[in-house]
This record gives C-alpha cells, structure tokens and sequence, in this order.
C-alpha cells in the first residue's frame, strides 16, 4: 500500500482526525494524479465532478512533497476557508512540520499611515456611519495581529472608508513610512517567505505576473508547485489584471489628497487648492461631456464612438492637461514630505492610462496599435458616480506561456474546467503546453437523486413575457417544494422581473415565504438568510452561480432562466469575436457554446452538495434540446433522470418530501 493509499484509506489519517470523512476511490485517483505532475515538474489541468474531495487530494501530496507549494483561489473567502479549516485539519492528521502563510492583496489589510491620514482629515469623512467605522477601523488595528478586514465584519466590506485606509502600490510609502515595523503588508510578505505553503487568490497571482512584465517582483515568493483551485475563473480575473483602468473617482481623490498633502508639506511653494479644483472642475466637465453614453447598450462606448463627439474630446483634452499641471506640481516637491511623493507616482500612473487613451483617440480606432500592441481593446463605462476608462488584452496567454516545466509544477483544478469531457477551450485560452489532463466524475448517483427539466410549453426566451411566463412556469413547483429554490438568471433585469412576477404570485395566493433579490442587500447577507430562513426562494445573477454550497433540504430546486451566453455587447467578448471571424473562425461554436457550457456546469452544481442530498434542475431555455449546440450543453451535465414535464418534477418532489 502507498503512502497514499493509506492516508486516504478507511484507517488512515484523515479519517482518524475528520470524522464525516469517507474514503473515495476517485479522491485517491485525484492525489495521485496530482503527486505524479508535482515530481515530475510537470503541468496537469484536471476536472473533478463535485464530492470528489479535491481540496484535500491537492493539499496532501503538495505538502507530503516538500516542495515550496502556493495554493491559489477563486475568491479571498475560499481563501480564508482553505486557511482557517482544511489546512489545519490535514496538518493534524498527517502530523508533519508545516510552516503555512495567508497573502492576499495590500487593499486588504488595514495601513496605520492611511488611517492616521483620514483621522486628521475628519472633512474626508462622508456620513455618520464612516464616523463610527473608523472608530471600529482604528480599534481594529490596535489589536490585530493581520490587520486582514476580513476579521472586521462590522464595516461592510463594500465600504468605500476602506479605500482611504488601505494602501496602493503607488501610494505606499515603503522603508519612509513611520509605521514601516509594523506595517501588516510586510508583515504578511515576510510570513510567506518563510512559509511552507501559501495560500493566495487568484487576483493576487495575476497582479503579481503583471507586475512582472514591468519588471517587478515583489509581491509572491518563489514556488515550486503552484496549484490553482477554481481555475476556470482565472481567464476573467486574468483579463482584468492584465488590463488597466482608471476612473473619474480615482483622479477626485488623487486632487483632493493632493490638495491636503500640499498645503501640510509645502504651502508657500504653489497654489495647492488652484490645481486640485482645476482637475476636480476638469472632472465634472468631462463627466458632463460624456452624458451621451446613457443613451448607449450598457452605458459603455468605443473609441470610434467618442471620435464623433466633439465635445467629449476636448473635455478629455483639458482633463490631461489639468493631470499634467498637478504632475509636475508633485514632482516639483516630492522631495519635500513622503505623502506629496507618493501622490507623484500616483499621479504618473494615472497619467500613463490616460496616456495610451490619448494614443487611440488619435489613432481613430479601438482596435488599432498601441504601444506595440494590436491586441487590446478599449472602451468607457459611464455609471452613475463615475466614468471608467478601460483598456483590456485579447489574449491572456502571456502570463501562462512562457516554459515552467521542469522548474514548477503547476496544477489547474476545478469541477468545470471541460466541454463534454474536452479541455481544449480552457487550455487553450491559457496558451498552456506539454499538458497532462485528467477528468474525475463526480461519485453522487444523479440518475437517482435527480432531475433535469426543460419546460416544453415556455415562449422562446426573447418573447417579451418570457420572464413572467418562466416566474409562472416555476411557481407550482417552488409551492410543492416548500420554497428552498436558488433561481439563477443571465441579467440582472431578469432578476427584477422573475422577482416582481413571483411577488404578484405570492400575493395572489396569499404565500408569506420569504422571496430574497439580488441587490435588495449584500451577497453574504443574502446567503445567510436563504440559509437560516424556512421556504426561501434566493433569485440572483451573475454572482450567484458559483460559490454557493448549501446542502440538506435547504435547497433542492434550481431554476435557471436562460442559457448564460455572455453578453454580446461586451467590448472584451466582441473583440474576442471579431479576432476569431478575421482567422477564418467560428466565434459561436469555438468560443460562445464553451464558454456557456462551462458556466452552465458551476449553475447546475449548485444542486447536488452531498450524497445525501437530491434536487430538481430546471432549465427554462429550449434551446437547449432544440438547437444543434443544446447537446453540448446538457451533455456536459451530470447525467440527470430528463422530462420536459412539469408533472414529472412534482411527482419527484412529493416523494422525496414524503421520505419514498
């Protein structure tokens, strides 16, 4: 028996030390597997159904290895998970010497120098409740040892005070800050130095790759095996970080601190409050000049689009110069305190943005060359604070190219990482090579503890009452099974709709469940009460198909409105579409069909949780039995008992409520 075999094993340790844990043969197959590429230096994109147990089949052979190991997730609260409950357990029960480390982003922990800033700014304060969170904040960094505000759950995390004492890159003042020794951010960098293994996020690795192509490398130590869990994340949080933007919220704050920092460090050198009003009036001008984009798809507009706009233009013009003018400023004096030199690298990259929008405004097109680069795209987002500037890649396989074998292992894990059991459309998109793959199946019994549902009487999914009609389609089978309904949808406007339908319908019927709305409140609070609450129904979009575990009866029906095709008025996606039309592609079926084939597989995972549990999938759209690309779809699937009948799904639930 190997070492293994008998660490998985009905009397090995994971067993003595957890006791819900159940020998699976697939698990063992998965550590395996994972043990293999991990000697070898090699690179294994691998695929494991739900109940595989793959967080503990990656986390024994890397640290059984002894190899410096960085663990990357999809989200900072997986991370703290993976932290706080699966590494202590496997620590215990292998009982070996293991040296672990939690690295996240600088945003996240609390920066003495910041918040000492803004509690002698008391005007930067915007209301009652920022009063009350920096006395919490400050209290917090008093006595914390991470200064991780995760650990600080009385301050939303969607706070903007969090902004204003938390750090950046830029604004860091490094070896001349004050509070240098006990600085939380170098604190945590120190402690994954010397750490065994590290457990990152995905954003934090992706910063770190691009700040490497500018040459810096300060962020992640060096490893010899790095394990991505929930990878099929990494191709959006890739685009985003190699990407750049900028917002009119970020050049408000650079005048207004660059105003404060001025008039404390060096008021008889200039006119401080000149220069940061004329960017602030710069801002507003610009802002109004681009009240057009209201009037667009999804408030985004194209460099082709502002090109028709006179106005725009020369409102950006004087923007850059207003930029420029509090540049040279800040540079003029940075030597004179350490704030006004960090607002000088602040300023220079806001500037640098600007900068490559300047670039492709003269050159007249958004796809055209800039900076050496034919292969990015640009595009504005107007909101109701802000207007964003966006510049975003193509392609993302820069930062997982270059050759790592032989010198890290590197492993790719998640439960959707193929199309009907082919990886090639995420191995592609990452430009990976000289790959292993490998697919587990999950081990639960869906033929048995399970239905798939396409409704056959529902209007095609642009008929403009399909919402209503889908909200009416599902609300017997909610009543029969008393609530505990996830209902998932491509739009946050069909979020409304289904929600407002299935409200009349609780009214007309004098049901008094709890109907919980994306929007209406936090994600987390949301998921906590869908939890805690008795028949819930929890309607949510784009952030609510993945990350969801909620087992038990707790949830036993998921209804899904739509196929999720993105968008088609995303710049990104249709600069991805065009670029594969110009290669003489098929943009529908190489890259839309995959890419809602892998995000329909993490939806309808949110059903089945554990053995014990069973659930009905329903999937409104037809599409997917009437269309040639529905097979690639529903085969990707689990193999679900199938109908088309509402009758079907009744039936199944009464009998499973009955305990048949």
């Amino acid at each position: 028996m190997s070492e293994l075999e008998s660490i998985f094993g009905l009397e090995g340790g994971l067993a003595k030390h957890t006791p819900e844990f159940r020998s699976r043969p697939g698990q063992l197959v998965l550590a395996q597997t994972i043990e293999a590429t991990i000697k070898k230096r090699g690179v294994l994109v691998a695929e494991a159904g739900t109940g595989t147990g793959k967080t503990l089949a990656y986390l024994v052979p890397a640290i059984m290895s002894g190899a410096k190991v960085l663990v990357s997730t999809g989200t900072r609260t997986l991370q703290d998970q993976l932290f706080g409950k699966d590494l202590p357990l496997v620590r215990q029960a292998l009982a070996l010497p293991l040296v672990t480390a939690l690295l996240k982003g600088r945003a996240n922990y609390v920066c003495h120098h910041h918040l000492e800033r803004l509690q002698d700014d008391p005007e930067a304060l915007r209301s009652k409740n920022e009063i009350i969170w920096l006395r919490q904040i400050r209290q917090f960094a008093a006595t914390s040892n991470t200064g991780d505000r995760a650990m600080l759950s009385s301050v939303p995390e969607e706070a903007d005070i969090w902004s204003r004492v938390t750090s950046t890159r830029e604004n860091c003042l490094g070896q001349e800050c004050p509070h240098v020794r006990e600085c939380f951010v170098y604190k945590a960098r120190r402690e994954a130095q010397e750490a065994d293994l590290v457990v990152i996020n995905h954003a934090l690795f992706m910063a770190d790759a691009s700040l490497k192509q500018e040459g810096i490398s300060d962020l992640l130590p060096e490893a010899d095996v790095v394990i991505f869990d929930e990878a099929h994340q990494l191709p959006a949080v890739a685009t985003r970080f190699l990407g750049q933007s900028i917002s009119t919220g970020q050049l408000q704050d650079l005048a207004r601190q660059s105003e404060v920092a001025g008039l404390a460090h060096a008021r008889e050198a200039l006119k401080w409050s000149q220069l940061s009003e004329a960017l602030t009036l710069a801002i507003k001008e610009w802002r109004l000049a681009c009240d057009w984009i209201d009037q667009t798809a999804n408030r985004r507009a194209m460099p082709d689009d502002i090109l028709q706009q006179p106005e725009c233009i020369a409102a950006f013009e004087a923007l850059c110069e207003a930029l420029d003018r509090l540049l040279k400023a800040l540079c003029q004096h940075e030597e004179q305190h350490p704030d006004i030199a960090a607002l000088a690298r602040t300023a220079q990259t806001c500037q640098a943005r600007l900068y490559l929008w300047q670039q492709v405004l003269l050159l007249g097109s958004g796809f055209g060359t800039v900076s050496g680069s034919s292969d990015m795209v640009y595009w504005l987002e107007n909101t109701s604070q802000h207007v964003r500037f966006n510049v975003a890649p193509l392609s993302i396989t820069e930062a997982f190219s270059p050759d790592k074998k032989g010198v890290q292992a590197w492993v790719f894990l998640s439960a959707t990482l193929s199309v009907k059991g082919d990886f090639s459309h995420f191995v592609d998109r990452l430009g990976l090579a000289d790959i292993d793959t490998h697919r587990q199946p999950s081990p639960f019994d869906y033929e048995r503890c399970a239905y798939l549902c396409v409704p056959s009487d529902l209007p095609a999914v642009n008929h403009p009452d399909y919402s209503a009609a889908f909200a009416k389609w599902i609300f017997p089978i909610i009543v029969q099974n008393e609530g505990a309904t996830l209902v998932l949808c491509t739009t946050l406007r069909a979020v409304e709709r289904v929600a407002q339908a299935l409200e009349t319908l609780y009214a007309e019927n004098d049901l008094q469940w709890p109907i919980l709305r994306q929007g209406a409140q936090p994600r987390g609070t949301l998921l906590t009460a869908f939890r805690e609450q008795d028949h819930a129904v929890l309607v949510g979009s784009a952030t609510f198909w993945e990350g969801i575990d909620v087992a038990g009866e707790r949830l036993t029906v998921v209804a899904i409105d739509k196929l999720p095709f993105a968008p088609p008025d995303d710049p990104i996606l249709q600069a991805r579409l065009k670029a594969c039309r110009d290669k003489g592609g098929n943009p529908f079926l190489e890259f839309q069909v995959p890419e809602a084939a892998i995000a329909l597989k993490q939806g309808a995972g949110r059903l089945i949780r554990s053995e014990q549990d069973w659930g009905v999938l329903i999937v409104g759209d037809s599409r997917l039995v009437d269309k040639p690309y529905g097979r690639a779809l529903w085969q990707g699937l689990p193999p679900f008992q199938r109908t088309r009948q509402a009758q079907d799904v009744l039936d199944f639930i009464a009998a499973r409520r009955s305990g048949i």
